[in-house]
């Protein structure tokens, strides 16, 4: 397999954890049987902009911001045209209002001028945009384009990564290195999705109680749950 633009050389993994992986993933997906992208769009601009906001905010709250926001600024051009103060008013509730609006306003002037007003497809003029970073990469090609170039690695996959066994890391990308060579590169982009589902339901981040729940008790080998 190629590593990904940005990725650095994959490490080996053996057999036994990628089988392991893959009855993992079979698990994921009996509870989890939807896989899918909770913020709202219709296409891959809307994808971009919702995802740039999510940083440091819910994506409920997103959903709610973008509505307003996609009506008043449907297009790159109009986007890249609208008063920046606007924009700022707009999306204020979503915190570090004044950094995400410049770069919503810089990537959809920079998606008119230089991509002829169609959001791009490769990683390497995706991370050229302000604001998008790998993660934003990653949601926007997997999720708008079905191009699996990468794993997005959220706190919630962090945090299950680690619990589940599936790296040591808490690097980001040395994170999804360890799951781009776990799991077959078709479901990279529903990896993320069903870590992140089962994150938010049952293994979160503080837990009081063990959640008794058959993927942390099959495969949590480093679960908070489990010293409870």
């Amino acid at each position: 397999m190629k590593s990904s633009n940005n990725i650095k050389k994959l490490p080996r993994k053996t057999v036994k954890q990628k089988e392991r992986a893959k009855l993992l993933l079979a698990e994921l997906y009996a509870h989890y049987p939807n896989p899918h992208c909770a913020l709202n769009f219709t296409n891959p601009f809307e994808l971009l902009v919702a995802t740039i906001l999510s940083a440091q905010c819910t994506d409920v709250r997103v959903n709610i911001v973008t509505e307003d926001l996609f009506r008043n600024w449907p297009t790159p051009q109009a986007m890249a045209e609208a008063p920046l103060p606007e924009i700022e008013e707009a999306i204020r509730t979503t915190g570090f209002y004044r950094n995400k609006a410049m770069a919503i306003k810089q990537s959809a002037q920079k998606i008119v001028k230089e991509f002829g007003g169609s959001v791009p497809q490769t990683m390497d003029e995706l991370l050229s945009l302000r604001g998008a970073a790998r993660k934003t990469a990653n949601v926007v090609l997997g999720n708008a384009f079905s191009i699996n170039d990468g794993v997005v690695v959220d706190t919630h996959v962090r945090r299950l990564a680690n619990r589940f066994g599936l790296t040591k890391h808490q690097d980001p990308v040395k994170i999804e290195r360890d799951l781009m060579v776990l799991f077959p590169r078709e479901e990279w982009t529903n990896v993320s999705h069903l870590l992140i589902a089962h994150g938010r339901a049952v293994c979160k981040a503080r837990i009081s109680a063990p959640p008794r729940h058959p993927v942390c008790e099959n495969f949590g080998i480093h679960c908070t749950c489990k010293n409870l």
